[in-house]
């Protein structure tokens, strides 16, 4: 189940990214709904946010440490739970999405833009972001609703 939710994630985020970098490069614009969600291609040389812009090597290793220790904590604990398997799961699958953008273009594609009018706009983002939050939020909720004794005990 895990290496499929990693590969599924994968697939979707460099189809969705070679078709923005295809469709959308260099400056056009799909509006799905207007003046809230449109598609536009971004090329971001830093993390969320834009944080730590053009630290990309900064940002390659701390990648790599963080999915390292979750592939690691999968391997040695087998956990049971298959919400915390599909959560790891996903944040495993996007950050290797974003990684595979910083080693090969030296940026991340962006491309999805949401927004209201020119009053607020929310940081562009893809597909493996997508999988990132939605396995951090699947995480929190694990961790909210496990008992605090089955979290500090060993899964065999």
């Amino acid at each position: 189940m895990i290496i499929i939710i990693i590969a599924l994630g994968l697939f979707l985020d460099r189809v969705s990214k070679v078709w923005a970098q295809s469709a959308l490069y260099p400056d056009k614009e799909i509006v799905i709904i207007k003046n809230i969600f449109s598609f536009e291609y971004l090329e971001n040389r830093g993390a969320a946010f834009g944080i730590f812009q053009n630290r990309q090597i900064f940002l390659i290793i701390i990648t790599v440490i963080v999915t390292g220790a979750i592939i690691y904590y999968l391997i040695k604990y087998k956990p049971e739970s298959v919400l915390l398997k599909i959560s790891l799961a996903m944040i495993i699958s996007g950050a290797f999405g974003n990684l595979f953008d910083r080693i090969v273009y030296k940026y991340v594609v962006d491309f999805i833009l949401c927004h209201y009018k020119d009053v607020y706009y929310f940081p562009t983002f893809n597909v493996a972001d997508m999988f990132v939050t939605c396995g951090t939020v699947l995480l929190a909720v694990y961790l909210i609703i496990t008992p605090e004794d089955k979290l500090l005990k060993r899964e065999e």
